[in-house]
């Protein structure tokens, strides 16, 4: 998964990655169109093939989810970074599509986890 191959022009790519200090211990469901991937955790990644078109990606946070909507394009990969975030009885999370090389990035730093 780390050679970041194109998909098939009628498939998109999805990486969703966390790599960070804030919250290491913390594991956050992460959900596409509404079905659950999985479990994040430091230094973790997941990756999914799509169909083209809109999608919602969203993550547990501390009173409700943080969704993040996307286009996607056949043909092209996208990164999205899940950061933690400080809150006011447990530490809240969320997603930011981020560039191919700071995406790349954060996915070799990473390990591959087993999706739902």
């Amino acid at each position: 998964m780390k050679q970041f191959s194109a998909p098939a022009a009628d498939k998109a790519g999805l990486y969703i990655y966390r790599n960070s200090f804030a919250g290491k211990a913390l594991k956050k469901s992460v959900s596409l169109d509404g079905k659950v991937i999985g479990e994040t955790a430091n230094k973790v990644y997941f990756y999914k093939e799509i169909t083209p078109g809109k999608h919602v990606l969203s993550t547990e946070s501390e009173f409700s989810d943080n969704a993040l909507t996307f286009q996607a394009e056949g043909g092209k990969n996208y990164f999205v970074r899940q950061y933690i975030k400080m809150g006011v009885f447990v530490g809240g999370a969320g997603l930011e599509m981020v560039d191919e090389a700071e995406g790349m990035k954060g996915v070799r730093d990473s390990k591959l986890a087993i999706s739902q």
